[in-house]
């Protein structure tokens, strides 16, 4: 009886120092210095070209530095401004841009919801292998109400964030 006890102890404290060694080692993983292959070290990233024809003013500049921020703060990478100096450059066009209703009223059916949705195309270059790395289209999108001018402005900037968000998680994936 005293071996089944002594053994029943010896489990119950394996068990407790395995949760606090696991409690211990929670959060101890982070995206920033994703992984890329180890040759790349310098990226260009020229100004995103504009297709959608959406006459928001600032549109380009606006997703081009929401792409450059995340790749400074997130990743090992550093901003190169001449594509020829660069190891990698990213290129990127904004495919369409639309504001459409998303949710109708059931009594009048006019739209109570618009949603922005936001595509764009993105080329990524190996420029040190000479090799294409990835052609992808990203989207992304968000609701608003209706009517208000700042809740739309509220979500193109949504949009266009999880555009960039998916841009740069692609760029630092499977590697």
């Amino acid at each position: 009886m005293r071996t089944m006890n002594r053994k029943s102890g010896q489990g119950v404290l394996l068990a407790v120092l395995l949760c606090l060694s696991l409690g211990m080692l929670q959060g101890c993983y982070s995206l920033s210095g994703a992984s890329l292959p180890p040759h790349l070290n310098r990226v260009a990233v020229p100004l995103f070209d504009d297709a959608s024809q959406a006459g928001i003013a600032q549109f380009r500049e606006t997703i081009t530095r929401k792409v450059t921020d995340k790749i400074e703060s997130q990743s090992s990478l550093s901003i190169e401004s001449d594509p020829t100096r660069a190891d990698a450059v990213l290129t990127g066009v904004i495919v369409s841009y639309t504001d459409e209703p998303s949710q109708l009223g059931s009594s009048t059916e006019r739209a109570v919801t618009n949603r922005v949705t936001i595509v764009i195309k993105a080329e990524f270059e190996d420029r040190v292998k000479n090799t294409q790395l990835f052609s992808q289209s990203f989207i992304g999108f968000a609701d608003y109400s209706v009517g208000s001018f700042s809740a739309q402005q509220t979500a193109i900037t949504t949009a266009m964030d999880q555009a960039a968000d998916a841009l740069f998680n692609r760029m630092v994936s499977n590697w």
